[in-house]
């Protein structure tokens, strides 16, 4: 994963549940809305199978990672399977430790002050604020006052309408799962409405851009 381009089109896809027979044309309506970047979580069945396969059908136009990794068993096994960077719900000090060793981007996930600091201190490429609906963009606001530095991925209760107050109180990434890629959309092989959710979100990011 290369991070200066990450930051470029900082918008994470979070997919989770999904089968192996979606993967390629979930892969190709995720790239048409313009997502850029997309983990599959290890907790999803056939995870390693999954991750292999959406990087065979992206061919190189999708960065591909790995999420809630919290041991190193399953970190092996998502390196192995082709995962260009890591991702968890909490820091587990173990997997930050070997990826900060081996260069390999990594975000674990926390929540408090103490949680964000020791995550971040513990080499993290950005720390995972999880849940951030809990208290919404302005707590990002709080966070980057005495932390300025730390940078600050938003997972969970992102939208395309507060997307870019999360930026604007400190984010700097964000990020959606099961609100686009979504159980009975999945089920249906509904992409084309994947696809026009993701791009929701890629146009909230350009209308940004724009508006600064």
């Amino acid at each position: 994963m290369d991070i200066s381009s990450f930051k470029q089109k900082p918008i994470l896809g979070i997919l989770r549940g999904a089968e192996r027979a979606q993967i390629e044309p979930l892969i190709e309506a995720v790239i048409e809305a313009g997502l850029e970047t997309l983990e599959i979580t290890m907790n999803t069945f056939g995870a390693p199978e999954l991750i292999r396969e959406a990087k065979q059908a992206s061919a190189n136009r999708l960065t591909l990672g790995a999420g809630t990794v919290l041991n190193m068993k399953d970190l092996k096994i998502a390196l192995k399977s082709g995962a260009s960077f890591i991702v968890m719900p909490v820091l587990a000090k173990d997997v930050v430790g070997y990826c900060v060793r081996n260069k390999i981007p990594v975000f674990p996930g926390a929540l408090t002050p103490q949680e964000i600091y020791q995550a971040w201190d513990s080499g993290a490429t950005m720390v995972k604020v999880f849940p951030a609906k809990l208290f919404g963009p302005e707590y990002l606001r709080e966070i980057k006052a005495p932390f300025n530095n730390v940078e600050l991925l938003a997972c969970s209760g992102v939208s395309p309408d507060n997307l870019k107050d999360y930026f604007a109180f400190g984010a700097s990434a964000v990020s959606f799962g099961a609100s686009v890629f979504r159980k009975d959309w999945l089920k249906n092989k509904d992409f084309k409405q994947i696809a026009r959710r993701v791009k929701r979100f890629i146009d909230a990011w350009e209308a940004r851009k724009e508006q600064k």
